[in-house]
């Protein structure tokens, strides 16, 4: 009998720690502040752009969140949602290089949205939309850094470059990326969609790769199950001979 509790131990232990070195993984994979959709044409006008926030902490709220725009290539015509329980403010800074459009020549842009008075509770997140008159077409990227404030007085500064090559670091900027237009007119801008197909297919990537973890943990816990099984026979044996 000995023996087979001890078989049953480490059979629970097994598969104990093996989903939850899946969920960590799948956890880790979903747990950064990211933009969405993560690309769009170069020039694009009239879209939206949504910062999504999730909660990392099991003991603390998200509280406050702040997103900075890039003022060497800034976004014009910036336009925050109202949001249910939050309070947007929004700081504009004087270009130094000021932007020719049709409309006239813009001298100011938007640099930093300051979300707060919500809360993101432990396991959840939430969605911060921002509309946009035009994106910049003269880079290739934008990178938004964020810093994400708990009810514990911690500090998240999503602000880390990913180098080319290298490993995504602990706290990734979000980053949004800038395509050529596919239009032939290269004087119209593309708008948001242009970049869904591609953010449709990656999301697609990301919910098959988190399926296939989930599946990867329910095969573990039923090795596991079976683990236990065979011990639990070997020990009836054992005591009817």
């Amino acid at each position: 009998m000995s023996s087979t509790r001890t078989a049953l131990r480490r059979a629970g232990t097994l598969t104990a720690l093996a989903t939850a070195g899946v969920l960590t993984a799948a956890g880790s994979a979903f747990a950064h502040v990211t933009v969405h959709p993560d690309s769009y044409a170069k020039g694009a006008a009239d879209g939206v752009l949504t910062f999504r926030v999730p909660n990392e902490e099991d003991t603390a709220d998200t509280t406050e969140v702040q997103v900075f725009l890039p003022t060497d290539h800034p976004v014009l015509g910036v336009l925050v949602t109202p949001q249910d329980g939050w309070t947007a403010k929004v700081t504009t800074t004087r270009l130094k290089t000021p932007v020719k459009t049709d409309d006239g020549t813009i001298t100011d842009a938007v640099s930093r949205i300051t979300w707060s008075g919500g809360r993101i509770r432990s396991g959840e997140y939430h969605d911060f939309d921002v509309a946009f008159g035009q994106l910049p077409d003269d880079t290739d990227q934008l990178g938004f850094k964020t810093l994400q404030t708990y009810s514990d007085g911690k500090v998240v500064r999503w602000i880390e470059e990913t180098q080319k090559g290298g490993e995504e670091p602990e706290s990734p900027v979000p980053v949004l990326k800038l395509t050529a237009r596919t239009t032939g007119d290269e004087n119209a801008p593309m708008t948001a969609s242009s970049s869904e197909p591609k953010a449709t297919a990656e999301a697609s990537s990301s919910d098959s790769t988190a399926r296939g973890l989930g599946i990867a943990g329910l095969v573990v816990g039923v090795l596991g199950l079976v683990a236990a099984g065979m011990a639990i026979a070997r020990g009836r044996s054992a005591r009817s001979s």
